[in-house]
């Protein structure tokens, strides 16, 4: 897996079952998350790939000096051990975590 940003580009925004069917395929394990508007991470690292997903609002991820923004559709893939935090944009931000060893 690359670090990468896939920005949906169709209209509209995919559904969250959706979005759940296309991580299972992908062999990914998901769950839902949200954040209030704002919200931080400090920076941090996970030993498995993550493939993340936006719902609703937006968030932008900090990966080395890069920033990854997230708005309903964008899906990120994070592979293991990359150091990464992140901020929740004005109106919050609800997304899939897809986790995969």
């Amino acid at each position: 897996m690359k670090l990468e940003r896939i920005p949906w580009t169709a209209a509209p925004p995919p559904s969250e079952p959706e979005l759940r069917h296309h991580l299972a395929e992908d062999g990914f394990d998901a769950m839902t998350w949200s954040d209030p508007p704002h919200r931080t991470y400090a920076p941090h690292r996970h030993d498995h790939h993550e493939s993340l997903w936006c719902i609703r609002g937006a968030i932008t991820f900090h990966i080395e000096g890069r920033d990854y923004r997230l708005e309903p559709g964008d899906r990120l893939m994070l592979p293991r051990n990359t150091l990464h935090g992140a901020t929740a944009g004005p109106e919050g931000a609800t997304y899939l975590i897809g986790e995969k060893s």
